[in-house]
C-alpha cells in the first residue's frame, strides 16, 4: 500500500466575528487521499466543505490541526521551496466559472498563467505546445485560445478551469462544486471529462458537492459533514448501502428516484441537530467496519449499529 498522498488531521478552521463571537466552520475533522483517488466530500450549505478546501490549499491559515501533503507539513508557516511545490502540484477547481476568469485576458493566457508564474517552459513555442495540449485533452480547437471568457457557454468556461488546473500536472485537486453551476445536461460530461483526464493523468481529487448522486458516480471514498463535523465517512457503497448516522440517513432519504410509482409514496427522513439529542463535540469516530467510520458516542454508536434502519 502506498502513502497516503494527503493526511488532514483534527483540522479546525475558526473566524472570529466579533470579540464575544467565534464562528466554528470546520471542528477537528480528519481524513485523507490516497494518490489517483477520488474522496467526495458532502454536505448541506454552511457545513463547512469549501472551508476544508481553501484551508488545505492553503488559502485559509488553519486554526489547528496538521495537514500533510505528499510526506510534507504544510499546516504551518511556509518556506519558500513547500510554498512553491504545494502551488504546482496541488491545483482548485472553483465553483462559478465564470467569476474565477479573468474577463480580460484571452483564454491562452488565463490557462498558462501558472506556467508563466512558476516558469515551466524555457521557450514561447513550449509554452504554446502546453496549452494547445491541455486544449485538446479537455475538447476545445486551439481556434479558442484567442478568445475571452464570455464568448463560451458554462460548460466551456469550466472547462477552461480544468485545463488550468490540470496544465500545471499537479497530484491532486480540490474540485469546489464544479458543476453546480452547470445545467443538468452539461453536468455530467464535465465529471465524465475529469473520470477520463484522472484516469490518464493519474491525478487525485478532492470533490466537494451536495449532489449525492454525481458523488456517488465520481467518488471511491466519501466523507459526510455536518455543522463543521465529519459525521461518517467510508468506501461508496459502504456509504449509500448502509448508512449508520441519521444525518447521513436523512441525506439518503432526500435522494428523488426517478421511478413516479415509487417516487410518489417516499418518505424523506427528517434530521434535526437541535432536537436529537446528539452532541457532536462528545463523539468519537467509532469504526462501523473496514474504512466505515461514524462520529457517536459509545451509546449512540450501540444504539445505531443495532438498528436497521429501513429508510428506502
Amino acid at each position: 500500500m502506498s502513502e497516503p498522498l494527503l493526511v488532514v488531521e483534527n483540522l479546525k478552521q475558526y473566524f472570529k466575528i466579533s470579540k464575544n463571537y467565534t464562528v466554528k466552520a470546520v471542528d477537528g475533522v480528519s481524513f485523507h487521499i490516497d494518490p489517483g483517488e477520488t474522496y467526495g466530500l458532502v454536505g448541506e450549505s454552511g457545513s463547512g466543505k469549501s472551508t476544508i478546501g481553501r484551508s488545505i490549499i492553503r488559502l485559509y491559515d488553519p486554526t489547528e490541526g496538521t495537514i500533510r501533503f505528499d510526506g510534507r507539513d504544510i499546516s504551518g508557516r511556509l518556506d519558500p521551496e513547500s510554498r512553491s511545490y504545494l502551488r504546482t502540484k496541488m491545483q482548485m477547481i472553483f465553483q462559478d466559472p465564470m467569476a474565477c476568469l479573468n474577463p480580460r485576458k484571452k483564454v491562452s493566457d488565463i490557462i498558462g498563467q501558472g506556467l508563466d508564474i512558476h516558469h515551466l517552459y524555457k521557450t514561447r513555442e513550449e509554452r504554446t505546445e502546453k496549452i494547445e495540449r491541455i486544449m485538446r485533452k479537455i475538447g476545445l480547437a486551439k481556434e479558442h485560445a484567442n478568445r475571452y471568457p464570455h464568448q463560451f457557454s458554462g460548460g466551456q468556461r469550466q472547462r477552461i478551469g480544468i485545463a488550468r488546473a490540470l496544465i500545471m500536472q499537479p497530484k491532486l485537486v480540490i474540485a469546489d462544486e464544479p458543476i453546480s453551476a452547470l445545467d443538468v445536461s452539461i453536468q455530467a460530461q464535465v465529471v465524465n471529462l475529469m473520470k477520463d483526464l484522472q484516469e490518464e493523468l493519474g491525478v487525485a481529487y478532492l470533490f466537494i458537492a451536495h449532489d449525492l448522486s454525481m458523488v456517488k458516480y465520481i467518488s471511491d471514498r466519501i466523507g459526510v459533514l455536518h455543522l463543521g463535523h465529519l459525521v461518517e465517512s467510508g468506501t461508496t457503497e459502504e456509504i449509500f448501502d448502509n448508512p449508520i448516522h441519521p444525518y447521513t440517513i436523512s441525506l439518503l432519504s432526500a435522494i428523488p428516484v426517478p421511478n413516479p410509482a415509487i417516487e410518489k409514496n417516499r418518505k424523506a427522513i427528517e434530521y434535526h441537530y437541535e432536537t436529537s439529542g446528539i452532541d457532536y463535540t462528545k463523539g468519537e469516530p467509532r469504526t462501523v467496519s473496514g474504512t466505515h467510520r461514524v462520529l457517536a458516542t459509545e451509546e449512540e454508536f450501540k444504539e445505531w449499529t443495532s438498528k436497521n434502519v429501513s429508510w428506502r
